[in-house]
């Protein structure tokens, strides 16, 4: 069998490449990683939200070729399906296809003016109406998910959803969003877990910036 390689773009910025690591680190899957450059032009359209069809993250794994996240998703709960990156009950599972389709679909202002960025920290920060808005929809699916599973996790066990919305978990660190207790709980044990924190390590290590990313604010 060919190698496994997941290609994904830079660990400081891309909410996608995280995403993405996360599911195959889910899903238990051995891979190895093919990093592209910043400076690569399908990585910056990536992550500065320019194209709306991006090749990164990409899943190579046994002939088959996969890039967008939700099919990763659903490519590796299919050869994975003890990982359960899905809940067991179906309600369960359209609700959490559900709310995993909309973040890959939607919360565009909160994507644009909280862009992801691990190194930075920027308390006090001021957030747009309208991405105030995002992070309110945000809350109300964790907090709906949460008040049936109990937690930790929105479906009680680690779930894909738990990998789609761990980048907002980050955008709420990096600029001091306010969380109801219930929701500061989840969010921390986002950041908690050991993938979380392996990635994070990787990202401040990472010497390159995006300039149009490194903004005073």
């Amino acid at each position: 069998m060919a190698k496994t390689t997941l290609t994904i773009s830079s660990k400081n910025y891309s909410s996608w490449s995280l995403r993405g690591w996360l599911l195959a680190n889910f899903a238990g899957l051995e891979f190895e990683e093919v990093v592209t450059a910043p400076d690569d032009a399908s990585a910056r359209a990536e992550i500065l939200l320019l194209s709306s069809s991006i090749l990164v993250p990409c899943l190579r794994h046994d002939g088959a070729t996969i890039w967008d996240t939700l099919a990763i998703a659903e490519y590796l709960n299919e050869i994975r399906p003890e990982a359960g990156l899905l809940p067991a009950d179906r309600i369960r599972r359209a609700h959490c296809r559900s709310i995993c389709g909309e973040i890959h679909s939607g919360f565009t202002t909160l994507r644009a003016s909280l862009p992801v960025n691990l190194k930075g920290h920027f308390p006090g920060f001021k957030i747009w109406s309208r991405a105030q808005a995002d992070i309110d929809r945000v809350c109300t699916i964790w907090h709906d998910c949460l008040k049936v599973s109990g937690g930790p996790f929105l479906f009680g066990m680690r779930t894909m959803a738990d990998a789609m919305y761990a980048p907002v978990v980050t955008r709420f660190m990096t600029y001091d969003v306010k969380l109801e207790p219930a929701l500061a709980a989840y969010a921390a044990t986002i950041m908690a877990m050991p993938e979380m924190q392996e990635w994070i390590a990787a990202a401040k290590a990472e010497p390159s910036e995006i300039e149009e990313l490194e903004v005073e604010y």
